[in-house]
């Protein structure tokens, strides 16, 4: 009924720098805090960055000052410009939403499937 669809994956050298996106689409009536999470090999996934729907942001420490988060509200979308890309920002980078559907009072949480980042050095 909802789905998380995300883009802008991909290979590229140390310093370098990618767009994510991720869109939502379906019954939406309305969409709380969006983030993306990563999951490296071998690693737990882990929180990178989130924004509410007033736009209140947060980061891990591993990305502030790097990466930034952004959402077009009207397009249910949400972004994430990652620049300086290290090595070890190497993971499946995954969207996720708190979002409210049909005539439901109800969040439900929902995750995308996976864009991969290969960062070389």
């Amino acid at each position: 009924q909802v789905q998380l669809v995300e883009s802008g994956g991909g290979l590229v050298q140390a310093g370098g720098s990618l767009r994510l996106s991720c869109a939502a689409s379906g019954s939406i009536s309305s969409i709380n805090t969006m983030g993306w999470y990563r999951q490296g090999p071998g690693l737990q996934r882990e929180l990178v960055a989130s924004i509410t729907s007033s736009g209140w942001t947060n980061y891990a420490d591993s990305v502030k000052g790097r990466f930034a988060i952004s959402r077009n509200n009207a397009e249910n979308t949400v972004y994430l410009q990652m620049n300086s890309l290290k090595p070890e920002d190497t993971a499946v980078y995954l969207c996720n939403a708190d979002i409210r559907t049909g005539v439901s009072l109800f969040l439900r949480n929902y995750w995308g499937q996976g864009t991969q980042v290969t960062v070389s050095s």
